[in-house]
């Protein structure tokens, strides 16, 4: 069982940053950050392969966003910039033991964290 929690959300303008951060009790082999929006479905941001740091990035966010870990503090963060209003979201932190981390559904998931962008 991986127990997982997000932190780091908010209201910013749009331009601007937020770096999220999800403590988690063992890292999984891979670790994500999803969004859901309003009417939406769920979409995977990004992921990373924490034995080899292997990150994925949705097309959407590639080059504004950047998934990295600490070991020492089993820390998963996901530093946004350059936000945009579609980036509005709740952003869940998840964990899977599968070996390959994009482009499926995760087992372990976070209670979320909500990000707000005005324009």
């Amino acid at each position: 069982q991986v127990q997982l929690v997000e932190s780091g959300g908010g209201s910013v303008q749009a331009g601007g940053s937020l770096r999220l951060s999800c403590a988690v009790s063992t890292f999984a082999y891979c670790m994500g950050w999803f969004r859901q929006a309003p009417g939406k479905e769920r979409e995977g941001v990004a992921s990373i392969y924490t034995k080899s740091g292997d990150v994925y990035y949705a097309d959407s966010v590639e080059g504004r966003f950047t998934i990295s870990q600490d070991d020492a503090k089993r820390t998963v963060y996901l530093q946004m910039n350059s936000l945009k209003p579609e980036d509005t979201a709740m952003y869940y932190c998840a964990a899977d033991a599968r070996l390959t981390c994009w482009g499926h559904e995760y087992t372990y998931w976070g209670q979320g964290t909500q990000v707000t962008v005005s324009s």
